[in-house]
């Protein structure tokens, strides 16, 4: 277990921060990060235009300094602090929080928030999506055998290190690596692409049954969205018909509340019974055997992140650091960020199966102290997956499941 884990809970302890419901005010979801009011955009100098249709957006978009999403010199508001020179120029510039997106709230342009970006400056633009990232070897152009393209083998060319202020919450070190898809129970672990836009990991637990974060098949606006199609690492395709979510999974106030919502998850049903062919796994309420067993056990974790491209990232042994039963949640220290949202965490039996024990669900900020990692245990869900794979339950994708109340 990486050690600082055990010193935040037990300063948290301290101060009050955790109590028998759980974690407490002093959190916040990462689905929407603590808002700040962006800047008004800066009167742009140099050449160039904001023609891009990402312009505007703070994220510097051209293709030599930014994402390369535009062609150069067609973002030239967001870009005009990198090109021209960093300055403190962001109205939250000095407070200790890096406002940069991408590394930061994204509240500010790229490059108008110096000091507060500065440890993690470096980070900025780079990814991990090369076909070799994780391996050792820097593979940049100019470094090793120059297989990667520039800024795509990061850990290996920076390394794994990682500033506790990053949102990419990796807990001071990047420990991920690339798992292989093609190999049990990687297999069983795909993407779903929504028609709305954006996407999630989900696994099968059944010939046709998904599992994976209620989150992820709502819009922006809250709405129950499940349109959308399952894509296995064998490049199979089945799309999804139905989907049974908690009855009182509210998006809202999983969305702006500092509350942990064991409400996150989703069951989907597909077209297809590719677990027939794929296979599928099975699940475990290790969470409900005690919080001590729970624990000391290793967990295996992968999805598909935003940062590895095409790639399955995940984690071996990570563990969890706490139990919260009547919420249905664990806390742990596994290294995941965006898009491993609905990604599977198992646990290994004796005789080599491995059960999904809970999916990736949201992260929470904690002040002066690193971020929580949390998900979804899947005894919060484990009653309904029966019903759902004989038909009994489950709402037809394009209808809305009755709501309930609030959650408690």
């Amino acid at each position: 277990m990486k050690a600082w884990i055990a010193t935040a809970f037990a300063a948290m302890l301290a101060v009050g921060l955790m109590d028998d419901a759980g974690l407490t005010g002093a959190f916040s979801p990462w689905i929407k990060q603590e808002l700040k009011p962006g800047d008004p955009p800066a009167t742009p100098q140099g050449s160039g235009d904001d023609s891009c249709r990402w312009a505007n957006d703070n994220e510097c978009d051209d293709p030599d300094i930014g994402t390369g999403a535009c062609r150069l010199g067609t973002d030239r508001s967001d870009c005009q602090y990198l090109r021209n020179g960093e300055q403190d120029a962001c109205r939250w510039a000095n407070d200790g929080e890096c406002d940069e997106p991408g590394i930061g709230t994204g509240a500010c342009p790229n490059g108008s928030d110096r000091t507060d970006c500065g440890p993690v400056a470096q980070l900025r633009f780079r990814n991990d999506t090369c076909d070799t990232a994780f391996n050792g070897v820097c593979e940049e152009p100019g470094a090793g055998n120059g297989s990667c393209a520039a800024r795509t083998d990061r850990r290996d060319c920076i390394g794994a290190e990682r500033p506790m202020t990053i949102n990419d919450h990796f807990f001071g070190r990047d420990d991920r690596i690339f798992v292989p898809s093609e190999r049990y129970p990687w297999t069983m672990v795909g993407q779903i692409s929504m028609e709305a836009g954006g996407g999630c990991t989900a696994t099968l637990i059944g010939a046709d049954v998904l599992i994976t974060a209620a989150h992820c098949i709502h819009s922006e606006n809250g709405q129950t969205n499940a349109a959308g199609e399952f894509i296995a690492n064998n490049g199979e395709r089945a799309r999804i018909t139905h989907y049974f979510i908690d009855p009182n999974f509210d998006f809202r106030r999983f969305n702006t509340t500092e509350q942990i919502d064991g409400l996150d998850w989703a069951l989907l049903r597909l077209d297809r019974r590719l677990g027939e062919q794929i296979g599928f796994l099975q699940v475990l309420d290790l969470t409900g055997m005690g919080s001590g067993r729970a624990r000391t056990a290793d967990l295996y974790q992968a999805g598909f992140s935003w940062d590895t491209g095409d790639h399955l990232s995940g984690n071996l042994a990570c563990h969890i650091v706490a139990v919260h039963e009547d919420q249905n949640t664990f806390a742990h220290e596994c290294d995941t960020t965006r898009g491993d949202s609905g990604s599977p965490f198992m646990a290994r039996s004796s005789g080599g199966r491995y059960s999904v024990i809970g999916t990736d669900s949201s992260f929470r900020s904690v002040p002066g102290q690193p971020v929580m990692n949390i998900a979804v245990s899947s005894g919060g869900w484990m009653q309904y997956l029966g019903p759902f794979r004989a038909h009994q339950i489950g709402q037809a994708v394009g209808s809305r499941q009755q709501a309930g109340s609030d959650p408690k």
